[in-house]
C-alpha cells in the first residue's frame, strides 16, 4: 500500500528547490538536550548548536539546515524521532 502524503509534502517534492529544516519551540526539552541533538543530527558544531537553541527559545523558531527536500527529510525524521518538532519550510 502506498504511503498517503499531503498536498504540502509533494508540492515540496516536485519543486526541489532550497529548503529550510526549522526547529520549533517546545517547553519540555532542556537547553542541554536540543543542543546535543543539533550536534548529533545536524552535524552542528557546538557554538552553531547553542545559538540555534537561543533563537529556538526567544524566537520560537529556527533554521538549523538547508538544502533540497530530499537532503532534508531524513534529518527532520531523525529529529522528530528525538521528539523535537521540525519542518521543513
Amino acid at each position: 500500500m502506498k504511503e498517503k502524503t499531503d498536498f504540502k509534502e509533494e508540492n515540496l517534492i516536485e519543486n526541489n528547490e532550497e529548503r529550510f529544516l526549522v526547529l520549533h519551540n517546545d517547553d519540555i526539552h532542556t537547553f542541554d538536550y536540543v543542543i546535543d541533538t543539533l550536534i548529533d543530527i545536524c552535524n552542528h558544531n557546538t557554538l552553531q548548536a547553542e545559538q540555534c537553541t537561543m533563537l529556538v527559545h526567544f524566537k520560537g523558531k529556527c533554521a538549523v539546515k538547508e538544502g533540497s527536500f530530499d537532503t532534508l527529510k531524513p534529518i527532520r525524521e531523525k529529529l522528530v524521532q528525538k521528539e523535537l518538532n521540525a519542518t521543513i519550510d
